[in-house]
């Protein structure tokens, strides 16, 4: 709650955002930052670059468990 007693919802569960930190992309899929920077690295999460800013799509991290359990599947 914030000041007003308003129920506020965090930043990385906040469905209108259209683009994330690395940070609430890592903490979307219960990963460590340096595992995310890797994925990225990687190409296996998509990425943008913002400025000198990198941030993840919204929809990313979720298209990227798809392709995670696509895969299981498959094998």
């Amino acid at each position: 709650m914030d000041d007003h007693g308003t129920l506020t919802t965090p930043a990385d569960d906040d469905p209108t955002l259209v683009l994330l930190t690395v940070e609430e992309a890592a903490r979307r899929l219960r990963i460590g930052r340096t595992t995310c920077y890797g994925l990225i690295r990687s190409g296996e999460l998509e990425s943008v670059p913002v400025g000198r800013l990198r941030r993840v799509p919204a929809d990313a991290p979720a298209q990227y468990v798809t392709r995670l359990r696509t895969a299981q599947r498959a094998a």
